[in-house]
């Protein structure tokens, strides 16, 4: 079954943050190589970092007309910061694979959804 792993960035400390620049050597060699071992599971496919939810511009139609709107409508503590794909054989490895992925575990979620394949 294929799913879809939506990162929920949270309070995750993200490269180039001051946050990031906190952690020690040691802790931010073991976020990238735990990263790096996630995209060496097989059956997954790494998607991309998206830009803070301060750059989205959110697009709703009302009475024919495209609406903007600056900024996402979740609050930002529920806004993706990316996303990849997992071909795994159930939920619960889709599940173990999701546990593994630092921003689970650092302040944030990932939510983890099957793809309806037609």
């Amino acid at each position: 079954m294929k799913y879809m792993l939506l990162i929920h960035q949270g309070t995750t400390p993200l490269p180039g943050s001051d946050a990031w620049d906190e952690l020690s050597q040691a802790e931010q060699g073991a976020v990238y190589a735990a990263y790096q071992a996630v995209n060496e599971t097989p059956g997954f496919t790494p998607g991309v970092r998206m830009h803070p939810p301060e750059l989205a511009t959110t697009v709703r139609v009302q009475d024919g007309a495209a609406l903007t709107t600056d900024g996402p409508f979740a609050e930002l503590k529920e806004a993706i910061g990316g996303y990849c794909f997992l071909e795994a054989d159930d939920l619960d490895a889709a599940i173990a694979l999701a546990a593994k992925i630092p921003a689970a575990s650092m302040g944030g979620a990932v939510e983890v959804r099957p793809i309806i394949e037609s």
